[in-house]
């Protein structure tokens, strides 16, 4: 189990509104990292999940909280594990790709608080930045329009997930999905919470035994 609740679930589409100066824990993983019979029940469940909030708003909220709880922490130990599917990220060349995209975007359209690169998926912490005078005239009044004054993560994570597949797949002499569809991003609430993620994520490669320490992980990254 984590050390922290998770307020919101593996999905396609990540928000289109956020709260300003927001800061998000993001995980994204390879196309084909889960059994496709556990993605299979988990689309069932949260359809369920779907229906309940219409049937029965009083009784959907905790039933949502234990759905993501459950779910987050089955998919990270299949993950972890690395059981199934490709493990391209244990690549050097495509996991060091994947850092310098992350460090590029830095300062650009977000503060990057940490991450770490494992071989199936990626932990990121990163705080969307506000909008500068030379974002296109068209994209600002769309995000405006949303009350977003800031960079959207869902435009921050399809220009990430897009960039990285193309040079990814380049590096491995492949093509198709690099990426899968659904990512997962949780809102922080405050420092504390903060201060726990950013353990987690770090911590990442240890609980998965690859190294002893998180500073020994050559694809952790943290701000301070």
């Amino acid at each position: 189990m984590s050390h922290f609740d998770y307020q919101s679930s593996y999905r396609r589409n990540l928000p289109h509104v956020q709260p300003p100066g927001a800061i998000f824990f993001v995980t994204f993983r390879l196309a084909g990292s889960l059994p496709q019979s556990v993605v299979a029940e988990w689309k069932k469940r949260r359809q369920w999940l779907a229906q309940l909030a219409q049937t029965n708003p009083s009784h959907y909220a905790r039933c949502k909280q234990n759905f993501e709880r459950y779910w987050f922490t089955k998919f990270e130990s299949i993950l972890d594990g690395g059981t199934c599917g490709p493990l391209w990220l244990s690549d050097e060349r495509v996991a060091d790709q994947i850092a310098k995209s992350l460090h590029y975007r830095d300062g650009k359209v977000y503060r990057l608080d940490s991450f770490s690169i494992m071989a199936n998926h990626v932990h990121v912490v990163l705080k969307p930045l506000q909008l500068s005078e030379n974002v296109g005239l068209r994209n600002r009044k769309n995000l405006q329009s949303c009350g977003v004054p800031y960079h959207s993560l869902a435009s921050i994570m399809q220009s990430l997930k897009g960039f990285t597949a193309f040079k990814a797949n380049r590096l491995l002499g492949r093509e198709g999905e690099f990426w899968a569809h659904e990512s997962y991003d949780h809102y922080i609430r405050d420092a504390e919470e903060w201060r726990r993620i950013r353990e987690y994520v770090l911590n990442n490669p240890v609980k998965a035994r690859y190294v002893n320490n998180w500073r020994e992980w050559k694809w952790n990254y943290s701000r301070v």
